[in-house]
């Protein structure tokens, strides 16, 4: 499930913890094992935005923030750069 959840960051660019429980129907707590892979290997950051209500409380899944660091997914109809030389 590793190259799944790296492939769909690197499409998105940035997704919540609750979005990608959602769209790999799993706990958030398993997802963050498996991302901490990414973290380590420098491809994944996490962030914590505040959702500028004040009352602190949103579920922390929705604030919890990854963002895909590596190079992007190539979109349909483009060709990748590696392919180009």
């Amino acid at each position: 499930m590793l190259i799944p959840l790296k492939n769909y960051l690197a499409e998105q660019g940035q997704v919540s913890l609750a979005d990608l429980a959602k769209h790999f129907k799993s706990s958030p707590d398993a997802l963050r094992g498996m991302l901490a892979h990414w973290v380590r290997k420098g491809r994944v950051c996490k962030e914590t935005l505040g959702c500028n209500k004040g009352c602190a409380s949103c579920p922390p899944e929705q604030t919890e923030i990854y963002r895909w660091l590596g190079p992007r997914a190539a979109q349909p109809g483009q060709i990748p750069l590696c392919q180009l030389a």
